[in-house]
């Protein structure tokens, strides 16, 4: 690698102050968004209005940031808005001819992502669609979810690898009786990156392998929770729930149609096939557990910094009330109880944080009554 490489290699990574501010910028963008998706899920609600009004508060509002910069500064989505219900694990984005819509008590997984300048981050909640605590089984799923998250956090850290993750949430599933559901991957995000090389597996077994590697300061990961009350092992039901498709970058070919979700679904599907054909996509696709199962999922952007892993996206959870305990249980308690700020050395004065600013307080990732209490 050449001096020049180097140079623009070092300032693409959090070492960049403008590569942070893109981060943090593209994040508020993407809590906000969140927000208002999880505001309007009621019974009822179409899911694909969730959808698009998810992808439109994203794209409206990365288009009023960087509006004078010396250089066009490409902005937007960086994932679509998807809302999967009960035991759909992922992906759920339908076309607009799709009628699926929220019922009381669903358990609604909103997952979804903006970039500015290809800073990806990317965030996944679940809500329930209920009045007052969240209870029985999926309050379970989702405190476990909700401590692996947690647990995850602090663990993503310099001088950990990332089977000390695999190993982790899985034990905090099984505490709750849940199981992490197979084939979730967190990645490492880099510019234009959203599924970099450094991987964490969700759940390591003989078919599905990564190589170890570990975290590094001024790396940035989306680290990727899924818990089910079911087996664990979902299945592609229908080929033709699948809406969105990853870019290979690698891959040129003039397209003869344009596809997207406004269009009637006849056409869409012409436009994917063709893009199929030329090896220019690779699905994302719509998987399921079993009937009756409950499936919780979280994901978050972490930055790992110089002074500590800093957490930008997430909503705050609402309050559980788990039939399981984490209480008796001294090794999750021991991760929770682990800092997610670097302490530094020698005598310096610290800076006083305005109240209730998260980047200075080491605090739980989501605020709420949830099975994985606060930690000081």
């Amino acid at each position: 690698m050449s001096d020049d490489e180097v140079r623009e290699e070092k300032e693409l990574d959090l070492s960049s102050n403008d590569v942070v501010t893109k981060y943090k910028a593209a994040a508020e963008i993407l809590n906000n968004a969140l927000k208002l998706v999880v505001s309007e899920c009621k019974p009822k609600a179409k899911i694909v209005d969730l959808c698009e009004k998810g992808d439109s508060f994203i794209r409206d509002q990365t288009a009023n940031v960087y509006k004078n910069a010396k250089r066009k500064i490409e902005k937007g989505i960086a994932f679509p808005t998807c809302v999967s219900v009960n035991n759909t694990v992922c992906h759920f984005s339908p076309l607009a001819t799709d009628d699926s819509v929220l019922e009381e008590n669903d358990m609604v997984k909103i997952d979804m992502g903006c970039h500015i300048d290809g800073f990806i981050a990317v965030v996944a909640h679940t809500h329930v669609i209920a009045n007052g605590p969240v209870t029985g089984r999926a309050a379970d799923v989702l405190a476990a979810a909700n401590t692996a998250a947690e647990v995850a956090m602090r663990l993503v850290r310099p001088g950990k690898k990332n089977k000390d993750v695999t190993e982790a949430i899985q034990k905090v599933a099984s505490a709750y009786d849940c199981k992490i559901v197979e084939g979730v991957l967190s990645h490492q995000l880099k510019q234009f990156v959203i599924d970099g090389n450094k991987v964490v597996l969700s759940v390591s077994n003989a078919d599905t392998k990564v190589d170890d590697a570990d975290f590094e300061e001024n790396e940035v990961y989306a680290i990727d929770i899924v818990t089910s009350t079911g087996e664990g092992k979902p299945k592609l039901l229908d080929e033709k729930q699948t809406t969105i498709y990853k870019r290979a970058v690698d891959k040129n070919y003039h397209l003869k149609m344009k596809a997207s979700r406004a269009l009637e679904e006849k056409r869409a599907r012409l436009g994917l096939v063709e893009c199929m054909n030329h090896e220019l996509l690779q699905p994302y696709p719509v998987l399921h557990e079993k009937p009756g199962d409950l499936v919780a999922h979280i994901k978050f952007t972490v930055l790992l910094m110089p002074n500590g892993s800093d957490r930008i996206t997430s909503h705050p959870l609402q309050e559980l009330q788990p039939t399981k305990s984490i209480e008796d249980n001294a090794e999750i308690k021991a991760w929770l109880a682990l800092g997610t700020k670097t302490k530094k050395k020698g005598g310096g004065k610290k800076k006083k944080g305005k109240k209730g600013d998260a980047a200075e307080a080491d605090t739980p990732m989501e605020e709420a009554t949830n099975g994985a209490p606060s930690q000081e």
